[in-house]
């Protein structure tokens, strides 16, 4: 006789087995993989820095990763060949062998003759320097199918950018040094002192952006005694610099025609503003400009980004600066390279987990869907671009990499 239908009432049938004992249930992980990263040495004039430092190094290969490194790539930050082979580069004098890396590792987008030597689906991270972007480079990407990480766009878990925060603490303090010496006389400047003396008052300072590039110019021009105006439309982040300086700053929203009325009588007009998707908006137009003091001195830390201020356009440290209206212009895209080392070590220790992580995926698009922030940072994707503003300026198909990796599983 069949056994009959046993009789739930209707909490007994949900609530039964709530309190037995459950298999656990647990995500079986790949072993990690080991990886060869290449580091080659920068082609270009003023580029400076190494993406990995020996100290990173020695950490990368007691995991079991290869490293090569092109002869005499940190030179520049005096890190010697020697340097890297102590903790266990090998240091290649042949720039092909670099290229065959799984990872290559750059502080400058690579050139159109560089590119020639990558291969499918290889990892690229470097820069991506969007005023420096062209189709042609975009192309070939998508024609090699690298999947190509832009390091200004990586995010850490609460949406900041660290790559971004770390070279725009060295990048805001070094603007504002230098924005004290083109005031000079001897750079054509307004023969002003950045802090003034006893009687004589200090420069008046115009930073754009409460960001990190804004608090630390903030932070060195305070203290060499200049007078600070901070513009920013994000009233919560003016509320931040006020708090972390300590003492209470003359800020104000981004309002053009106080702006415009701030900047007739300023000395120096630093422009930090990040854009977090594409180019940074023009806050300061050509007529504001030309209505600012002969001799007065701007430094446009965003054109990295395209620029905030319309009569930017990028420079060099080779030759840094241009006159317009009668306005000192310093517009270079990589200011931290000024100071190299100190840069070189600030990022390496950035990158050095995040390759750790790639090596602890499965694959690449197990790693890109858990890291959103990895994610962000990726534009070109196996023969696709993925970033929205690169496409639309370029009129190149864009296709999302949340669809891509989503077909991938």
């Amino acid at each position: 006789m069949a056994d009959q239908p046993k009789n739930y009432s209707f909490s007994t049938f949900f609530s039964k087995g709530q309190y037995e004992t459950q298999v656990e249930m647990l995500e079986v992980g790949g072993k990690s993989k080991n990886l060869s990263i290449g580091i080659p040495k920068e082609n270009l004039k003023d580029e400076h820095r190494v993406m990995l430092v020996p100290s990173s190094i020695t950490t990368l290969t007691g995991y079991g990763h290869r490293i090569l490194v092109e002869t005499g790539a940190g030179d520049d930050c005096n890190f010697t060949d020697h340097n890297f082979s102590e903790v266990g580069a090998e240091i290649a004098s042949d720039k092909k062998q670099v290229y065959e890396c799984d990872i290559i590792v750059k502080a400058s987008p690579p050139t159109l003759e560089e590119l020639d030597l990558y291969h499918e689906n290889q990892i690229l991270i470097s820069p991506l320097h969007i005023p420096k972007v062209s189709s042609e480079f975009l192309l070939k990407l998508k024609q090699k199918r690298i999947i190509a990480i832009a390091l200004e766009y990586l995010q850490s878990e609460d949406g900041s950018f660290p790559v971004v925060r770390i070279m725009g603490e060295i990048a805001g303090r070094s603007a504002m040094l230098t924005a004290g010496e083109l005031l000079a006389n001897t750079n054509n400047g307004r023969g002003v002192l950045l802090g003034g003396v006893t009687g004589v008052p200090p420069a008046k300072v115009v930073i754009l952006g409460a960001g990190i590039v804004g608090e630390s110019a903030t932070r060195i021009a305070r203290g060499l005694g200049a007078s600070v105006r901070v513009f920013d439309n994000d009233i919560s982040k003016l509320m931040r610099l006020q708090s972390n300086i300590g003492s209470q700053l003359h800020t104000s929203s981004l309002n053009p025609v106080y702006l415009s009325y701030q900047l007739t009588s300023a000395d120096i007009l630093i422009g930090a503003i990040h854009s977090k998707v594409g180019r940074t908006p023009i806050i300061v137009t050509e007529e504001m400009v030309s209505k600012m003091k002969s001799g007065s001195v701007i430094i446009d830390v965003s054109i990295d980004q395209g620029g905030c201020i319309e009569t930017s356009r990028i420079t060099s440290h080779s030759k840094p600066t241009f006159t317009k209206h009668d306005v000192i212009h310093y517009c270079v895209p990589n200011i931290p390279s000024k100071v190299a080392r100190t840069a070189s070590i600030a990022v390496s220790n950035i990158l050095t987990p995040l390759i750790l992580q790639v090596a602890n995926s499965h694959n690449t698009d197990h790693l890109l869907i858990n890291h959103f922030g990895i994610r962000n940072g990726v534009y070109t994707y196996k023969g696709c671009l993925t970033n929205e503003y690169l496409a639309n300026r370029f009129e190149i198909n864009y296709t999302a990499l949340d669809l891509l990796l989503s077909s991938n599983l």
